[in-house]
């Protein structure tokens, strides 16, 4: 998959390390505090992780926005099938990520 269009070095090694399954990298570069939300409600981040990363995959990048920071796509998330999904990550002045949020794209 072409991953030009990520923009955002750490958005970047996150959405490798998902892909690949690697959830102890992805985890690295959220605070320890991080939050998520799933179409608007709010969701377990450390359990999603560890249930989905390398499971549900991104197949496509489409867009990305927001200084590099917003991913829309085709996704395969199990069960659910394959749809377009946006992963909006929320970055501090750190670097490190404090929220994750997702859902279904329009």
């Amino acid at each position: 998959m072409d991953t030009s269009k990520l923009t955002n070095e750490t958005v970047k090694k996150a959405f490798d390390a998902w892909q690949s399954g690697d959830s102890k990298t992805f985890l690295s570069l959220f605070t320890a505090d991080a939050t998520m939300t799933d179409d608007g409600n709010p969701r377990n981040f450390q359990g999603y992780v560890k249930d989905a990363c390398g499971k549900e995959i991104f197949l496509t990048i489409d867009t990305v926005t927001n200084d590099g920071k917003d991913i829309k796509g085709n996704f395969k998330a199990g069960q659910w099938g394959t749809f377009p999904v946006f992963f909006k990550f929320h970055q501090n002045a750190d670097g490190k990520f404090y929220k994750l949020d997702i859902g279904q794209a329009n």
